[in-house]
């Protein structure tokens, strides 16, 4: 969807800019020696492409380069990221891409363990996932079915039991889950805190993984119900779509009220 939507603007951004440029070229090199005037539907045309190609152009930009809104329908990110969440994607924390081929025109920083980040899922590119970066290239990622305990390079990750989720809203589905506040080591120096959900008695994917050069492990804050790394593998880099650094907005659905307090939440 993200794609189409990408490649119905950068049409209407070239068609746009075809036509005023097309204008330019008629009246300084053709009928200017033949002094013939213009009909009037393409006048209309050219002021009518001249009027929507600044707007496309600057919305083609920003959402390529910049930053870009994601909706957010499901619970795996919960209580970091709720349903109903709109986030923004800073486009250019790992890089600058081009549209529709993604292809990395230049790199701006490192992808580091604890960011939220949308990505394209490896196994269908036409969705976007959102999940929180666990493993780096040459981690070694451990997720025990014993206590749900994550380890990271043999080091279990240190977590304090907060007490249940109270859920709210659509939220409900996640009430009397466990909440614990995590402390993941960010590579460098200094942790990453943050809520994580836990059903020590659901079935959940546990074992050890390696990850791979320039590919990425990713899990969900819902531990116990999220579709992540556990169960599809790593994500390549070139699959990243950026950083997801804050709700604007929160929708759940007609038959609840939108979440207020969720605007202006940073997510870390």
């Amino acid at each position: 969807m993200n794609d189409i939507f990408a490649l119905i603007i950068l049409l209407l951004t070239a068609g746009t800019g075809v036509v005023w440029l097309a204008d330019v070229v008629l009246r300084r090199w053709v009928l200017k020696r033949r002094e013939k005037a213009l009909p009037g539907n393409w006048r209309w045309l050219v002021e009518t492409c001249r009027g929507f190609f600044p707007f496309v152009l600057a919305i083609l930009l920003v959402r390529s380069f910049v930053a870009e809104p994601f909706h957010i329908p499901s619970g795996s990110m919960m209580p970091s990221v709720l349903i109903g969440d709109f986030v923004v994607t800073e486009k250019f924390s790992y890089g600058l891409r081009l549209p529709l081929s993604h292809t990395k025109v230049l790199s701006t920083g490192k992808v580091h363990r604890g960011d939220v980040v949308v990505f394209r899922f490896p196994k269908n590119p036409s969705v976007d996932f959102i999940k929180r970066v666990i493993g780096l290239p040459g981690d070694t990622i451990t997720y025990t079915c014993s206590g749900n305990k994550l380890l990271i390079n043999g080091h279990p990750v240190a977590r304090k039991r907060v007490g249940d989720y109270p859920g709210e809203g659509a939220l409900e589905i996640a009430r009397g889950a466990q909440l614990w506040n995590e402390s993941l080591p960010r590579d460098g120096g200094g942790v990453v805190k943050h809520g994580i959900l836990i059903r020590p008695t659901r079935p959940t994917q546990c074992g050890t993984w390696k990850v791979p050069p320039h590919k990425y492990f990713m899990m969900g804050d819902n531990r116990d119900n999220s579709d992540d790394s556990r169960y599809w593998g790593f994500v390549p880099e070139k699959d990243l779509v950026g950083k997801a650094v804050l709700v604007f907005f929160n929708f759940q659905g007609w038959t609840h009220w939108p979440l207020w307090s969720r605007i202006g939440t940073l997510l870390y």
